[in-house]
């Protein structure tokens, strides 16, 4: 509900307070599902309800695809803008934090072993 909160909040200060309140009734749907959606595995995994390493596998793997995912889409959307003469903002911005968190990521992990 908190995100929901702030997703109103921006809407609302944007001068769209009827998206806000889409979004905020959406993620208040969904923090509730994931509350009490009792003994759904799926549910459980995401409320981290008797986290063991098959979930921590599932959870690894989830990440990795949906940052994948993302970075292609950033990457197809910076060649869109370029393509149309534009210069790429804020697409290349992200592309840059994604490829500097990276990095980051892989020495750190590297470091700890």
């Amino acid at each position: 509900m908190f995100l929901g909160a702030l997703f109103l909040a921006a809407l609302w200060i944007g001068d769209d307070l009827g998206m806000g309140l889409f979004a905020f009734g959406l993620m208040a749907a969904v923090g509730l599902l994931v509350l009490v959606g009792g003994r759904s595995e799926m549910v459980r995994g995401l409320r981290g309800d008797g986290r063991d390493e098959y979930w921590e596998r599932i959870d690894v793997h989830a990440s990795y695809l949906a940052g994948m995912a993302t970075i292609g889409l950033i990457i197809g959307m910076c060649l869109w803008e370029w393509a149309h003469g534009r210069s790429g903002t804020p697409y290349v911005q992200l592309g840059a934090i994604s490829g500097v968190a990276y990095i980051a990521a892989l020495g750190s992990l590297r470091l700890r072993g």
